[in-house]
C-alpha cells in the first residue's frame, strides 16, 4: 500500500478559508489568496483564475500528482468547490466524506462515503501502491491526524494574514509530533513538509 498524505493551504495566521466561504464564494472573503500559488498569481471569483502554477509551485504540484492514486475530501470542500463543475479534476478516484452518503448525485464523478475510515480504506484499495492524499477541509484533516492515518503532512502557507474565517486547528486537542522533512518557497507560498511521528 502507498502512503497517506495530507495537504492544505493556510494563511500565516492559520485560516484555511476566509469568512462566508461556500458555494459561489469558494474560499470566502480574501480566501483566493490561499490558492494564488496554484494559478500563477492573484485571482478573484468574478474573473476566475488567469494562469497556471510556475516555478516552485509547479514543482510541488508535479511531484504531488506524479504518484497520486486517490483523493479524500470533505463534503464542505466538495460543496464550496461547487462539485468541481461535476467533473473530477484529477482523473483519479475521489472519495467525499459526508454524514449523508445517500445524497450521492447520480452520474457524479465522486463517491460519497459515510466516514473518514471508510473513505481511507476505499482510497487505499483504489490507489494500490500509489499515494492517497487527504486534501481537506480542515475537519477532515483534523480527523485524519487524530486517527493516526496520516504519514506525511504538507502545510502550504500563503503570505497573507486573513484575520478571520475558518482555522485549520480550531478545536483540535490531540498532540501530534512532526518531523521536519523540508521547505520550499515561491512568491505565493511556503511549502512545509512533515513526517507524522508514530507514538
Amino acid at each position: 500500500m502507498g502512503k497517506i498524505t495530507a495537504s492544505i493551504s493556510t494563511s500565516v495566521d492559520g485560516f484555511i478559508a476566509g469568512p462566508n466561504d461556500g458555494p459561489g464564494r469558494g474560499l470566502g472573503e480574501g480566501g483566493t489568496a490561499l490558492h494564488s500559488w496554484v494559478f500563477g498569481g492573484p485571482w478573484d471569483y468574478d474573473e476566475g483564475p488567469k494562469g497556471e502554477a510556475t516555478g516552485e509551485d509547479k514543482a510541488f504540484l508535479d511531484a504531488a500528482m506524479a504518484d497520486l492514486g486517490a483523493v479524500v475530501a470533505g463534503r464542505w470542500t466538495y460543496e464550496a468547490a461547487e462539485h468541481w463543475g461535476g467533473t473530477n479534476p484529477w482523473g483519479l478516484p475521489v472519495f467525499i466524506v459526508t454524514h449523508r452518503p445517500e445524497e450521492q448525485p447520480p452520474g457524479d464523478d465522486f463517491r460519497f462515503v459515510g466516514s473518514l475510515a471508510e473513505a481511507v480504506d476505499l482510497a487505499r484499495n483504489a490507489a494500490g501502491d500509489k499515494v492517497v492524499n487527504i486534501m481537506g477541509g480542515a475537519d477532515v484533516i483534523r480527523q485524519a491526524l487524530a486517527s493516526g492515518v496520516v504519514e506525511e503532512l504538507t502545510i502550504i502557507v500563503a503570505p497573507i494574514v486573513l484575520g478571520r474565517g475558518k482555522r485549520l486547528f480550531d478545536g483540535f486537542e490531540n498532540r501530534v509530533e512532526l518531523e521536519h522533512l523540508g521547505v520550499r518557497q515561491s512568491p505565493f507560498a511556503t511549502f512545509i513538509d512533515y513526517r507524522v511521528k508514530r507514538a
